[in-house]
């Protein structure tokens, strides 16, 4: 039989009018406003831009207000999977040329059966959002469909990578399925989320502010900590999911790959050496000791504009995907305030449900103080952290590099919560408060007994090197065995390696007692 059969030719015609979506005009008018299409990201995110798409040919059964009439195959989401770096990977992109990408009864069940199929095969769902929110038209089925994908994003949380695209509009309720997915990136100028848009703001509290003013991804990113990563455009927003998922298992079940760096392991860094100032009131680059210690060129930050008294990203050593967390001593002098306790909490309950081990660098002189901090809940966001850390059972290895103050020392992996490994440079201060401080209150008679004020303060920093001295320096705390190795500096890299090459395979033996969940307080 000659040329193509009747039935094969309607649905090739079938086909092409689906990868429409909204029609010819709406695929400009996207591309227009800076933005590529669904089936044009998901391309950019698969590998050879092949991938596998389902219910293409979904559409909707609404019938109010003229929507037996406005129809479009795939009804404004496009599911699909294939791979990412040679890895299985479930993508989904709303289709914004098609209703604005609003979620109706449909479409919210294709992104449910999109995640139940990442979720029965544990891989990772990568979710490309576009959408102008809930479809009016339908009503109560479209929130329906929101509640439906939210339980998914619970069901799923911890089991898959879930990493949120947010490449348009976001708003209303559409924004909590992000929300509850592990990662979100935002693209700058054509991307934002809120809850209520300029438009309720004004009625109900009379400020006029645009949208990105309000929910932009700079905004999100630098004020909010809602955006991990921010792009400059689509195609980057892609490649940033991409080496995000290089650092990450499929699934729970799994370990995070490892991948040949050709960085010497065992690689000393004399640089380290003095690179903590004389002077312990200095602030210093916690960055350049990060970079020098994990493998070149493999540390990815995560919330770099947020909260940046604190430093959290993914690195290797040695290969290994490791979690990275850190005081930045430029902010704050490395305190510890509600923002980063929220930040490093997150990111450490992350990395333990995905079996990432966590290296802490430690110089924290305590939380932040004051009447702002404490009337918003410090001491609740405090206690994050060191939930976080207790709760992980993942291989935690520390170092403390300076300053180790009072509870914001236990809280950073501290031996008393279960850390594996800690060790400690020569410059390390482990103690219940600054020495200053510690003296004021130790010999507090001694010192209100002198009237003159300079001879005070004379005295006062004398008292003060002695408490150093006898109870702050690493080696009192090594001799009580919560520091398991002081080590010069030069030599972190290597030690790190080995402790990481010991630990890899650790297996929690303390007994847990018989519960649903802990209760984090939140």
């Amino acid at each position: 039989m000659n040329g193509v059969r009747r039935e094969i030719e309607e649905l090739r015609r079938v086909v092409e009018e689906a990868k429409l979506g909204g029609g010819v005009e709406a695929i400009g008018r996207q591309h227009s406003s800076g933005k590529l299409t669904a089936r044009e990201r998901l391309e950019l995110l698969f590998d050879d831009g092949k991938y596998t798409e389902f219910d293409m040919l979904v559409t909707h059964r609404a019938t109010e207000f003229g929507m037996s009439e406005k129809k479009a195959y795939g009804d404004g989401v496009v599911t699909a999977f294939g791979r990412v770096s040679g890895r299985n990977v479930v993508g989904i992109a709303q289709d914004f040329t098609f209703m604005g990408g609003s979620v109706g009864e449909m479409h919210a069940a294709k992104i449910v059966k999109a995640m139940q199929f990442a979720l029965s095969v544990g891989v990772p769902v990568v979710f490309l959002n576009d959408s102008g929110g809930a479809r009016i038209q339908e009503g109560v089925d479209s929130l329906k469909g929101y509640g439906e994908i939210f339980h998914m994003n619970v069901t799923a949380s911890g089991s898959i990578p879930q990493i949120a695209v947010i490449m348009g509009p976001c708003a209303g309720g559409a924004v909590y399925s992000p929300a509850l997915m592990d990662f979100i990136i935002m693209v700058s100028k054509t991307s934002y989320m809120f809850i209520t848009g300029p438009r309720v703001v004004k009625v109900a509290i009379g400020e006029e502010v645009t949208e990105y003013e309000l929910g932009g991804a700079e905004v999100q990113a630098s004020r909010s900590g809602v955006a991990h990563f921010v792009a400059g455009d689509d195609r980057e927003a892609i490649e940033i999911v991409k080496r995000l998922l290089s650092y990450l298992p499929s699934n729970s079940l799994e370990l995070p790959p490892r991948v040949e760096t050709g960085d010497d392991p065992y690689r000393e860094e004399p640089y380290l050496d003095n690179v903590i100032p004389e002077d312990t009131a200095k602030p210093y680059n916690m960055y350049e000791i990060i970079l020098r210690i994990v493998d070149r060129d493999t540390f990815l930050e995560v919330q770099k504009d947020f909260a940046k008294n604190a430093i959290v990203g993914f690195a290797r050593l040695d290969g290994y995907t490791v979690c990275v967390v850190a005081n930045n001593p430029l902010y704050y002098m490395g305190s510890l305030d509600i923002d980063s306790s929220d930040k490093i909490a997150r990111f450490v309950r992350f990395c333990d449900s995905f079996n990432i081990p966590i290296v802490t660098f430690v110089d924290v002189p305590g939380f932040v103080p004051g009447t702002f901090q404490e009337h918003r809940g410090i001491i609740r966001h405090g206690a994050k952290i060191i939930y976080a850390y207790a709760e992980a059972t993942v291989p935690k290895l520390t170092v403390i590099v300076r300053k180790a103050y009072g509870g914001a020392y236990i809280a950073l992996g501290s031996k008393h919560l279960g850390a594996d490994f800690v060790m400690a440079w020569p410059t390390a201060e482990i103690a219940v408060m600054g020495p200053e401080a510690a003296a004021e209150i130790v010999w507090r008679k001694e010192l209100q007994a002198i009237k003159n004020e300079n001879e005070r303060t004379e005295l006062l920093k004398k008292l003060a090197e002695e408490y150093r001295r006898r109870l702050t320096t690493p080696y009192y705390a090594a001799s009580r065995g919560y520091i398991d190795a002081v080590i010069e500096p030069s030599q972190t890299r290597k030690t790190l390696v080995e402790a990481l090459h010991l630990f890899i395979t650790k297996r929690e033996i303390r007994a847990r007692p018989p519960k649903k969940h802990g209760l984090i307080p939140l």
